[in-house]
C-alpha cells in the first residue's frame, strides 16, 4: 500500500467539501471520498444559508464547493467506503475498487431522512410541498397551512416550533396512539390534532391526507419520521453514540476513537449547512496540528 495520506475524509456534502478546502490549504496530503447520496441534495433553493441572500439550492452549492476545493488541488473519489479498519496507527478505509491508508480519518456521512410513501416526492419537495427543515425554511411557509406529520409524541416540539411562523398548523399522526400529555401541550399551543393519515397523495401544488375518508390540503407538509444516523463505518470501530446514533465528539470534533473525528449530521441534531461548515474548520485545523508539521 503507498505511503499513509495525511487524512481521510468521508462524505461530499458542505461538511466534507470544507474539511477537504481546509487540509488542501493547509497543504495537507488528503482525499474526500464521496458517494455521491448527500442530503444537501434534496434542498431546491435554501435562504438560511449566510452569504446567499437570494438563496442557493443544494445542489449549486456544493457545486461552488467542488470548484473551490479542486482549485486548491484537493483530491476527490466518486465511491463509496463500505469499511474502515485500524492498521497500527492509521487507518485503512475500503469500498468498491478503493484501499486508502490515512492517519487520520473525518467522517461527514450525515443522516438519512425517513421519508413518507408519497407518489412524486421529488416533485413535491422540489416545489416546497413537502419541507425537510423548518430551521432552513420556516421562514419561507410564514402564514401557510401546515401539517406536521409523524408519531404523535415525536411531533409536538416540531409543532410547537412551527408555529412560530404560522397560526394554521395541524398535526397528522402517523400513529393512533392516545397521548394526553402531547395533546395537551399542542392544544395549549393552539395546535390541531387530527385522526391518523389514511395516506398521503400530491396533486403537483398540494399535499393531501386522507383522514377520517375524506381528503384534506395542506400547503406544506413537514415529515417528522426520524432519521437514520450513517454511524456504522465508526461503531464498527467503536465509537460511541447517543440514544439516536448520533456519534459524540469532543470540543475538536474527534469522536472517543483517537483520530477518528466526525462533523455534521452524524453528530449534531441541528442539522444546517452553517453548523456542517464550522465543525469542519475545527476538525480539519486540529487534524492539521496534530499531525507532524509541514513546513515548505
Amino acid at each position: 500500500m503507498a505511503k499513509p495520506l495525511d487524512c481521510a475524509i468521508v462524505g461530499g456534502g458542505p461538511g466534507g467539501l470544507t474539511a477537504a478546502i481546509y487540509l488542501a490549504r493547509f497543504r495537507r496530503s488528503a482525499v474526500l471520498i464521496d458517494a455521491g447520496n448527500g442530503r444537501a441534495r434534496w434542498i431546491p433553493e435554501s435562504h438560511n444559508c449566510p452569504g446567499f441572500p437570494s438563496g442557493v439550492s443544494g445542489r449549486d452549492y456544493l457545486a461552488r464547493l467542488m470548484v473551490q476545493a479542486r482549485g486548491c488541488n484537493a483530491r476527490i473519489e466518486s465511491t463509496e467506503v463500505t469499511g474502515i479498519r485500524r492498521d497500527g496507527d492509521n487507518f485503512v478505509l475500503s469500498g468498491d475498487g478503493l484501499e486508502v491508508a490515512a492517519r487520520k480519518v473525518i467522517l461527514a456521512t450525515g443522516c438519512e431522512d425517513v421519508m413518507p410513501a408519497l407518489d412524486g416526492l421529488e416533485d413535491a419537495v422540489a416545489c416546497g410541498a413537502v419541507r425537510l427543515c423548518p430551521v432552513c425554511d420556516g421562514y419561507e411557509a410564514i402564514d401557510q397551512d401546515i401539517a406536521v406529520h409523524g408519531p404523535l409524541s415525536e411531533t409536538v416540539n416540531h409543532a410547537v416550533f412551527i408555529r412560530t411562523f404560522s397560526k394554521r398548523v395541524a398535526v397528522v399522526p402517523s400513529d393512533g396512539i392516545v397521548d394526553a400529555a402531547a395533546r395537551g401541550r399542542l392544544a395549549d399551543a393552539g395546535i390541531e390534532v387530527t385522526p391518523p393519515s389514511g395516506g398521503l397523495s400530491f396533486d403537483g401544488r398540494r399535499c393531501h391526507f386522507l383522514i377520517g375518508g375524506e381528503s384534506r390540503a395542506f400547503d406544506v407538509v413537514y415529515p417528522m419520521l426520524g432519521a437514520r444516523q450513517k454511524s456504522g463505518l465508526a461503531t464498527a470501530l467503536g465509537a460511541v453514540t447517543d440514544d439516536e446514533g448520533a456519534l459524540r465528539v469532543d470540543r475538536h470534533q474527534m469522536t472517543s476513537v483517537p483520530g477518528l473525528y466526525a462533523i455534521g449530521d452524524v453528530v449534531s441534531a441541528l442539522n444546517q449547512i452553517a453548523v456542517a461548515t464550522g465543525h469542519a474548520a475545527i476538525a480539519a485545523t486540529h487534524v492539521h496540528n496534530a499531525l507532524p508539521a509541514n513546513p515548505a
